[in-house]
């Protein structure tokens, strides 16, 4: 396969020989492009001294504070279920005392946690899919997407890339409450606008 000539003349600027074919020569190398595209980057992201700066709000999400249960009426390896952060689609969330330590887990063993219901994959309900000998929820109906609930929901195997949003929770005496999501809940673009 051979270049023309004229198309190489004018991409690469060739003494004058894009003008007379009519086509006008490439005016900007490699090394000046990206010197300009610095420039241009670096005035966009540091802005201009003097010029006002824009007014951008913060968005401070704010959960609910909600009572869950009191940690002396867990029983390890046995589920409990509750609605969180409301009641809308897919708010369905399992509590479970896992009988060893779990990252993020709540209690003097740091082993009572608690995550999304639903398959981060395709919205699969996980519900009744706990094991306790492996301390893993699944695997999902849909596509068998299991989760580790020792490592803050990280998937074992299976089609979903994303771990299960975890429910933050603090304890105040023996009274746990859920008071935020760690993850996003699955068919939700912001997980307060269930």
């Amino acid at each position: 396969m051979t270049i023309d000539p004229r198309i190489a003349a004018a991409v690469n600027g060739a003494n004058g020989e894009a003008e007379a074919a009519g086509t006008r020569p490439c005016l900007m190398n490699r090394r000046s492009f990206l010197l300009t595209g610095g420039i241009a980057t670096t005035v966009i992201m540091v802005g201009i001294p003097g010029l006002p700066e824009a007014q951008t709000p913060a968005v401070v999400a704010t959960y609910p504070r909600k009572f869950i249960t009191r940690l002396s009426e867990l029983v390890v390896d046995e589920p409990f279920d509750f609605e969180y952060p409301d009641e809308g689609a897919y708010a369905e969330s399992i509590l479970i005392k896992l009988g060893r330590e779990a990252g993020g887990g709540l209690g003097p063993e740091r082993d009572v946690v608690a995550f999304n219901y639903t398959c981060t994959h395709q919205g699969g309900p996980l519900q009744g899919t706990y094991q306790a000998a492996d301390k893993a929820l699944g695997p999902c109906p849909l596509h068998l997407t299991t989760f580790d609930l020792t490592r803050h929901g990280i998937f074992i195997s299976g089609q979903a890339y994303q771990s299960l949003p975890q429910v933050l929770m603090e304890l105040e005496g023996d009274d746990i409450y859920a008071v935020g999501m760690f993850g996003l809940i699955y068919g939700r673009y912001d997980n307060l606008q269930g």
